[in-house]
């Protein structure tokens, strides 16, 4: 019952994920990004404590297919799982448990994999994965805005969706944009909404941490 898209800008080295589903906070159980290592989606009776270990795996330096292959053997709760990763390089892939008996697919399309289950059609991954790609212009957080209301408007989850969360990474350790809608009827408009007002201040928030003293503004 979630539909998501991990992926990255091949111009500024941009990583990110956004999801959306039919119960609350799924913003802070599910997309995970590092800068400069990669971004990880964890669905489906999901289990929080994937993201970390996929990245860490990746910053290891083992293969996106490696880590979905190892977790396989390792961790027999992983049947219940749907998974996505990807990579810094643009590597990706994704893993659909046994245990998971409703309609799902996965993509791994050009700088992105997009995942989801419980859906209406595998067409909501197809569209997201195709906004995506199309919009190459954009800033990585609109793509990815793009590909999930695209996800949305090809027929979504069968229950309403409820809950929405945006994460992108660049250069520090803090996300460049970790944006939040835990319980709404509406979550993807108002993450819409969130974003847009969040967008023009995005670099400056930057700068306020790394170099204050550069930082326009009161005081």
């Amino acid at each position: 019952m979630t539909f998501s898209i991990a992926g990255r800008c091949l111009r500024t080295g941009m990583l990110g994920a956004v999801v959306t589903t039919s119960s609350m906070g799924v913003g802070s159980r599910c997309p995970w990004a590092r800068a400069g290592v990669g971004a990880a989606l964890t669905q489906h009776r999901t289990d929080p404590r994937l993201g970390p270990v996929m990245l860490d795996r990746l910053k290891d330096g083992a293969a996106p297919e490696t880590i979905m292959k190892e977790l396989e053997q390792s961790d027999p709760d992983l049947k219940w799982r749907q998974l996505a990763l990807l990579a810094a390089d643009g590597r990706a892939a994704y893993f659909h448990g046994s245990k998971i008996l409703s309609t799902k697919k996965g993509i791994v399309g050009k700088n992105c994999v997009a995942i989801g289950n419980i859906i209406r059609s595998t067409g909501v991954v197809d569209a997201m994965v195709a906004t995506f790609e199309g919009c190459e212009d954009q800033p990585l957080p609109e793509r990815l805005m793009r590909a999930i209301e695209a996800g949305q408007a090809a027929g979504g989850e069968w229950k309403q969706v409820k809950s929405a969360g945006l994460v992108v990474v660049h250069k520090e350790s803090f996300p460049f944009v970790d944006l939040r809608v835990e319980l709404s009827p509406r979550p993807l408009e108002e993450l819409r909404y969130l974003w847009e007002i969040y967008q023009p201040s995005a670099e400056l928030y930057v700068t306020r941490g790394v170099d204050p003293d550069s930082a326009p503004g009161a005081g």
